[in-house]
């Protein structure tokens, strides 16, 4: 068995297996166990899951997708459980082929007779799967499952991988034996993050145009991060809700700690994070420190500021938050800023061009005769900084040349790179963003010995 724990084809048509069942029958031990990583968060206590959780894999080079869900709770009718057991419906909806998890060790449950009349209907494949059977002892158990009329029961130990392979194999005949179209044009990965609680997953299911992904008033919903493709135009973007971030000290350990480090690996992995300010409460510390994590991993970045409806009828209302704005984010002085509300689609409507906008600086390459061309024209107005007083010669002194992009990056080639200061290479990084724009994406100057 291989995996590619990877969303770079969420546009593949691929067949979608998804792994449902009530809480805590070990789920999301499953889905890693199947795509060989921690894809998932996995604890002990109930309810860990609450949004569906995609990531593709291939099984005997057969590629599919599937699907971690929440806790399927039937009874469930208001709350988070609620909220959980749509997502799973969802799951179940969109899925081709489904495995219905129970817990071996605990028995037949009557939670579990409830799913599969909820099942009933369907006309999907469905495989079901007893877990927790890892011993010989334990094999006695699977007898009470049979009750339930169903004639191929497969008993595995997601922990330990014991007959997981079976299942695949199992499933195999219904996946695709076509690979995976090699991407022609990359897809933008665009993370939104933020604090707990200012609208993350409300804004993506806005983008989305559906309820993609759980969402409450309780700060810390969302756990994983989760990947959900979004057309635009016809163009495709790949959007990743994250965790909020709260301030280190006030960051549980456990779960909420393996949140906060998948927040941050999303940001390093994408290539643009929407900042989520909170219209209402204003800019805090933590803001800038959860923008700060988003350069410091030189990603490309715009802020939305989320809220804004509840300001209507305030004229002075913008300006005084652009001010704010200057004072808490003078690093940031390249990123975009937009007004909206995530509850109000129509007041998105700048947000797809503005990720273009920032994704194209984010890419961009400049060649280096052009490159050349500007430097000498600064470098005959602005030369740089002299050696103990000396003049530098302007001609031939310096040369410029971009080694990379995402974000871009650009060595300068001089003389004495130890008579380089930070104020001159400021200086060089305003021009360039003069000519260029480099709206949205950091910039980085790297002085090198000629």
């Amino acid at each position: 068995m291989s995996s590619q724990p990877t969303l770079n084809s969420l546009m593949s048509p691929m067949p979608l297996v998804a792994i449902i069942g009530r809480p805590n029958v070990g789920k999301s031990t499953l889905f890693n166990r199947i795509l060989g990583s921690r894809t998932a968060i996995v604890d002990d206590v109930p309810g860990v899951t609450r949004d569906r959780n995609y990531a593709d894999t291939n099984y005997r080079n057969r590629p599919f997708r599937l699907i971690d869900t929440g806790g399927l709770e039937p009874a469930a009718s208001d709350g988070m459980l609620a909220l959980i057991r749509r997502q799973s419906e969802l799951a179940i909806a969109e899925a081709d082929v489904l495995i219905l998890l129970m817990d071996g060790r605990a028995g037949l449950m009557p939670q579990d007779q409830e799913v599969i009349r909820l099942l009933r209907g369907t006309t999907k494949p469905l495989f079901v799967a007893i877990n927790k059977i890892d011993t010989p002892k334990t094999e006695v158990l699977v007898a009470d499952f049979y009750q339930l009329g169903i004639d191929s029961l497969f008993p595995i130990s997601a922990e330990h991988g014991i007959g997981v392979a079976d299942l695949l194999d199992a499933l195999y005949p219904l996946l695709s034996d076509q690979q995976d179209p090699e991407e022609q044009n990359p897809v933008p990965r665009v993370a939104v993050v933020g604090r707990p609680n200012v609208g993350k997953s409300t804004l993506v299911n806005a983008v989305l145009g559906e309820e993609r992904v759980v969402v409450s008033d309780v700060p810390g919903t969302t756990r994983d991060a989760v990947d959900s493709l979004a057309t635009y135009e016809g163009r495709q973007y790949l959007f990743t809700d994250t965790a909020g971030i709260r301030r280190r000290g006030k960051v549980d350990r456990g779960i909420e700690g393996y949140s906060v480090a998948r927040s941050l690996r999303a940001i390093g992995r994408s290539d643009v994070a929407v900042l989520l300010l909170d219209g209402e409460e204003g800019i805090t510390e933590q803001d800038t420190k959860i923008s700060g994590l988003v350069i410091r991993q030189g990603r490309a970045c715009l802020m939305l500021v989320n809220k804004w409806d509840l300001h209507e009828g305030d004229a002075q209302a913008r300006q005084r938050f652009e001010r704010d704005l200057k004072r808490r984010f003078p690093f940031l002085t390249w990123a975009p800023v937009l007004f909206g509300a995530a509850v109000k689609p129509g007041s998105l409507r700048h947000l797809f061009p503005t990720i273009d906008d920032v994704y194209a600086s984010f890419t961009r390459r400049i060649p280096t005769g052009e490159l050349n061309q500007l430097l000498q024209t600064i470098l005959a107005t602005h030369p740089l900084p002299s050696r103990k007083g000396k003049p530098t010669k302007i001609t031939k002194s310096a040369f410029m040349t971009q080694v990379a992009t995402r974000p871009p990056v650009f060595a300068l080639f001089v003389g004495h790179p130890e008579n380089m200061t930070p104020a001159y290479l400021r200086f060089l990084e305003h021009r360039l963003r003069e000519e260029y724009g480099f709206a949205g994406t950091p910039i980085r100057l790297l002085v090198r010995k000629k």
